[in-house]
């Protein structure tokens, strides 16, 4: 049994890693967990633990669905929270949505449906995770870190695979270890 997701990795570009580094330094003083530059990704669909047998069929149905899918850009851009400023759960960068991550998305979802694994049903929000907050002493700080960045285009990134994940929780924070590389060959 391994916990499992399936992703696209992003190669954090200059101007990311210095507003992430100027956002920890603004922020210095809050109980956020910050994902390591190395570990950022967009999550297609977090599957949880899963049996061998089931991520061999899914590892199968990623490489049959990826092929011939074709590379394709996206624009990361602004930041945010979820929940809200009053309960503020994840500090995010937004991936401007694309026909072609939409419908990536939707094929992945219904391959894992023809493997018979459901996934969570509900709307896909691609982002990627900055931090994961745990408590905000100084609302206001937070709230004018995300204003400072909301509308900035950090980077546009060719996606060219699908990676399926086994996610590994240590106490240090988690380790991401491919299982399956799956090239969006043209």
């Amino acid at each position: 049994m391994k916990r499992i997701f399936i992703a696209l990795k992003i190669e954090s570009g200059e101007i990311l890693l210095q507003a992430l580094s100027l956002m920890k330094s603004a922020l210095k003083n809050e109980y956020i967990n910050w994902t390591k530059p190395e570990n950022i990704h967009i999550t297609l669909a977090f599957l949880g633990d899963t049996e061998e047998k089931q991520i061999v069929a899914i590892s199968n149905m990623l490489h049959e669905k990826c092929k011939g899918f074709g590379k394709f850009k996206l624009a990361l851009k602004g930041t945010g929270v979820f929940r809200n400023y009053n309960d503020p759960r994840i500090l995010w960068i937004g991936i401007e949505l694309s026909d072609n991550l939409q419908e990536l998305f939707y094929v992945i979802i219904n391959g894992l449906k023809s493997v018979d694994i459901v996934n969570e049903d509900r709307p896909f929000n691609p982002h990627l995770t900055l931090g994961r907050i745990k408590k905000i002493s100084d609302k206001q700080v937070l709230e004018s870190v995300v204003e400072q960045y909301q509308y900035t285009h950090f980077q546009t990134v060719i996606v060219s695979e699908v990676i399926l994940y086994e996610s590994i929780l240590l106490p240090p924070g988690p380790v991401y270890r491919p299982i399956a590389k799956c090239l969006l060959n043209d």
